[in-house]
């Protein structure tokens, strides 16, 4: 079997000879052979594959514990973790693109174009919330105001204290004004706040007796609205006509379409299709998505717990919101169409046009 030295497997693989010491250390690239007089270290030719794949990982970005998972795994299974990785990559990326580009306008404005920009556009809004025609009770909230909208769909047996509580947390935002740049931070002790309520309607720390909530929220700075979201209730948008889903569902089902084992068809039969990856209370502080959105004259959000999004299609949904002009209207009209499709949960919607004042 032919051997290289380490200078020249570095070469070859286009590792540094100090970078193949440390993937020896945490075992995730063993040389074939070490010298027991010298300590010198020798690779076979065979293993350049498996060095130039861990070098294109780390190129991505891969922390080194995940690659030694991906290389243990037979190709068709590494391909697969690669993808779900680089998913992720890129939702995150989104976020922070989100928060630079809202960064660089708040710094670019005069103030006389952030008090133009506040002054020019407003909120009408609509909530309503209705218990299906299966379930026993409705343990779903929503809620809209002037400045926040809020969906939570509470889940065991205190699932309707669970979710009234996480709204109820945020209710101050509604009263207060909150400036653009400070939202994010305001948003992120929010929701901190509204886990523990969460964890004291559920039950108390430790004993919440299987019981929680989703929140999916929106707060308007004045031009731009603050989302925060974390479990299955979705936000959208309609914007020139195009609905967009601008959540993403922090479930079991979801993580396996993420990583390519799933298809979206497939999905809707899953068993474990309800099962979620992220709710209120979490156990540490919740992992919350939170991001911002530019308003624009025209918009229309969506915010709805699973009852709607589950058994209405989203062609269904863009037409009730297209061609429904008044938001308490368009809530009546989404709940109706859920409870048409049977109604088996709880279902609950709130509708916001963004409008010129």
């Amino acid at each position: 079997m032919h051997m290289l030295t380490i200078g020249a497997f570095a070469k070859a693989s286009r590792l540094s000879p100090k970078a193949l010491r440390l993937y020896d250390e945490l075992e995730l690239l063993r040389p074939a052979r070490v010298d027991p007089d010298t300590g010198y270290r020798y690779y076979t030719t065979g293993q350049l594959e498996q060095a130039r794949l861990v070098a294109w990982l780390r190129r991505l970005g891969m922390p080194l514990a995940r690659i030694r998972e991906v290389c243990a795994l037979d190709p068709a299974a590494a391909a697969t973790e690669i993808r779900a990785y680089w998913a992720r990559v890129e939702a995150e990326t989104a976020v922070r693109r989100d928060l630079a580009a809202f960064l660089v306008d708040q710094l670019s404005q005069t103030p006389e174009m952030s008090r133009k920009d506040t002054t020019m556009l407003e909120l009408r809004y609509a909530a309503h919330s209705d218990r299906g025609r299966v379930r026993p009770e409705n343990q779903d909230t929503a809620y809209a105001g002037g400045r926040l909208l809020a969906v939570a769909d509470g889940f065991g047996p205190a699932g309707a204290p669970a979710s009234g509580a996480a709204v109820e947390a945020l209710r101050f935002l509604d009263t207060e004004e909150v400036p653009a740049g400070d939202v994010l931070n305001l948003l992120d002790e929010a929701v901190r706040g509204a886990n523990d309520a969460v964890r004291d309607a559920a039950g108390g720390a430790g004993d919440s007796g299987g019981a929680g909530t989703t929140l999916t929220a929106l707060v308007w700075t004045g031009s731009r609205l603050a989302l925060v979201h974390i479990g299955d209730s979705r936000a959208y948008l309609l914007r020139d006509g195009a609905l967009f889903l601008i959540t993403h569902d922090h479930t079991v089902v979801q993580s396996m379409i993420d990583e390519g084992r799933l298809t979206a068809e497939e999905a809707v039969a899953h068993p474990q299709r309800a099962l979620l990856l992220k709710a209120l209370p979490g156990a540490t502080a919740p992992d919350a998505e939170l991001r911002l959105h530019d308003a624009h004259p025209g918009d229309r959000y969506l915010l709805c717990s699973d009852g709607l999004s589950t058994v209405v299609p989203e062609p269904r949904v863009r037409a009730l919101l297209t061609e429904t002009p008044s938001p308490a209207d368009t809530v009546l009209a989404l709940v109706a169409e859920a409870n048409g499709a049977g109604g088996p949960d709880n279902v609950s919607c709130v509708v916001a046009d963004v409008v010129e004042r």
